[in-house]
């Protein structure tokens, strides 16, 4: 299943979506192109292309990789007139605080916070140059639902960019560029897989005992479910779009009802 997207939506704008080869990344990519869009992405190594997609084969954890996605960009498109991050994810063992090195932490920070700091630094100024643009960036739940056993440098990291996203709110959205986070909850997709592969080889139990691990820390899903990557895109998309003109300095959270607190 999918969203039904306007091809026209977004027809003549020019798209760069970081980590847009697999899971939420690529649905994303997928959605901005049913919508009329001219993307750009890039990732590591040699993943399956997106038909449609312009490919940059870059690691943006580094500032060289962030550096070169952001130059194909503007050379390939002539600028850019929306920026999706939705790059992020965790490699970090379970165990607890404990079981984090000082190389965890600074992977956790480079992927969930550093890479998106620096592609905005070199593309924004475009978009203020222009006069118009708008931001999306992906953040987390665990940003204020945290899991000890597993999640602290992630959720640290998310928690670092939802306050980095609203501070350049401020400073952006006079000069025509918008800025909002979109939170999810659980999303079904390729890393959730890998996330509790890590946390049962943690734990010693099997995947289904800690899938009611994750669970429980969460406090349940009310809807009975995680959300699918295209209703997590579609998302992401809405916020970019002319019909979110209002819409500025924003997160809004899509977690089937997972953070009960108002």
């Amino acid at each position: 299943m999918s969203i039904q997207a306007d091809p026209a939506e977004f027809a003549g704008k020019r798209v760069v979506v970081s980590g847009g080869t697999k899971g939420l990344g690529r649905a994303t990519v997928e959605r901005f192109l049913a919508g009329g869009a001219r993307v750009i992405t890039a990732a590591r190594g040699n993943p399956e292309p997106v038909a449609g997609a312009e490919f940059v084969r870059a690691d943006l954890t580094t500032a060289e990789g962030s550096e070169m996605l952001a130059a194909a960009a503007l050379a390939n498109m002539g600028g850019v007139d929306i920026i999706a991050h939705v790059i992020g994810g965790s490699s970090s063992p379970g165990g607890g605080f404990a079981a984090l090195t000082d190389d965890h932490w600074l992977a956790e920070l480079n992927l969930n916070l550093l890479a998106t700091v620096r592609l905005d630094r070199f593309l924004v100024p475009y978009m203020i140059e222009q006069g118009v643009g708008a931001v999306v960036h992906v953040t987390s739940i665990q940003s204020i639902l945290p899991l000890p056993e597993s999640t602290t440098g992630y959720a640290a990291a998310k928690a670092a960019l939802r306050t980095y996203s609203k501070s350049i709110s401020k400073e952006l959205g006079p000069k025509g560029v918008r800025v909002n986070a979109v939170s999810p909850g659980w999303i079904m997709t390729e890393s959730a897989a890998d996330f509790l592969e890590r946390l049962q080889a943690a734990t010693g139990g099997t995947i289904e005992e800690a899938r009611q691990a994750v669970l429980d820390g969460l406090g349940g899903i009310p809807i009975g479910r995680g959300a699918e990557p295209y209703e997590v895109a579609d998302l992401i998309a809405y916020l970019a779009s002319d019909r979110a003109a209002a819409i500025h300095g924003a997160e809004f959270i899509i977690d089937g009802g997972t953070v009960r607190t108002v």
